[in-house]
């Protein structure tokens, strides 16, 4: 019956806000024209949750995702303005991310770093490197198709349902979600999470499940990049600022545990999904800016505060 609940308990709580926000906002929340605004707000943050859910499963945490989503952009940007086509432009700033993983996950097995320093000092050394890149400035690149993957689905192709980004992230959920359940990779990433040394004396190369964690972390966290990239439709060095705080909550509300060895794909797209829906509704009732931010750092606390929770219940 725990277990249910707990799988359970994100649907619950994304149904309760989203019923919420739709009898106080009744004109405007519950719209199909919101509905898909949400859907695109959502893509973003739960792409790079993908990301964050793995990292986390592993016992790991990584602070330096909306930096990496920020330098994404501006590489992007960098690449088209270049002349590289489209699809070399998204693969350049995935690559950047993974690299920038790697270098995280060799200071983390390597020099034996905790990864809370490493990714907090890479959070600010990468938002650094995108804001010398572009110069301090937002870059502005040619339109391509890149442009239109979190544009609203046009009246012609209403069979789509919902834009090719918020496709892209369900496919790579399913993804993931394979790689969790059915490969020895993504068993290992439960096992260094539960237990990392019972996992090392069972014969799992935990540091190599903690190098491919942090560049698949960081290469998603820049996947989330190439479609914030389309909704800005520029590279820019300062978006996504406070974003991996928004990512962590999503992974938590979803039921993944801080303490590493818990965590679904399906939950931490809902908790995505909540943070969303709570931001849209704030704003349909003009909160200001600043009631937005104490709701969005209220509801981190009480995300962490479940997780303690539930590992006091499983105890």
């Amino acid at each position: 019956m725990k277990n249910w609940l707990r799988k359970i308990g994100p649907l619950v709580g994304l149904i309760f806000v989203f019923a919420l926000f739709a009898s106080l906002t009744p004109t405007n929340f519950a719209t199909t024209d919101n509905l898909q605004l949400m859907m695109l707000q959502t893509a973003v943050v739960g792409t790079a949750a993908l990301g964050m859910t793995m990292v986390i499963i592993s016992g790991g945490i990584d602070l330096s995702v909306g930096s990496v989503i920020a330098l994404s952009t501006v590489v992007i940007a960098l690449l088209l303005n270049a002349g590289a086509s489209p699809f070399l432009a998204a693969l350049g700033g995935v690559a950047v991310g993974m690299v920038c993983g790697s270098l995280i996950g060799s200071l983390i097995t390597r020099v034996k770093l905790t990864p809370f320093i490493v990714t907090l000092g890479m959070w600010g050394a990468l938002r650094g490197a995108a804001k010398g890149l572009a110069d301090e400035q937002m870059i502005v690149p040619p339109t391509t198709w890149l442009n239109g993957l979190l544009n609203f689905v046009a009246d012609e192709r209403r069979w789509m349902l919902l834009p090719p980004g918020v496709w892209m992230m369900l496919l790579l959920a399913l993804v993931v979600g394979i790689l969790l359940q059915y490969t020895r990779r993504g068993r290992h990433m439960v096992a260094v999470g539960s237990n990392e040394l019972a996992a090392r004396v069972s014969g799992v190369p935990v540091e190599g499940v903690k190098m491919s964690v942090y560049m698949l972390g960081s290469g998603f966290a820049a996947l989330a990049g190439v479609l914030q990239f389309s909704y800005l439709t520029v590279g820019d060095p300062t978006t996504a600022s406070g974003m991996e705080l928004d990512i962590i909550a999503a992974v938590v509300i979803g039921g993944g545990s801080l303490a590493g060895g818990q965590g679904s794909v399906l939950g931490s797209l809902v908790g995505a999904l909540i943070m969303t829906v709570v931001s849209n509704g704030c704003t349909k009732m003009e909160f200001p800016n600043w009631v937005q931010e104490i709701v969005a750092g209220s509801i981190i606390v009480v995300a962490v505060a479940l997780d303690r929770l539930r590992r006091r219940g499983s105890e």
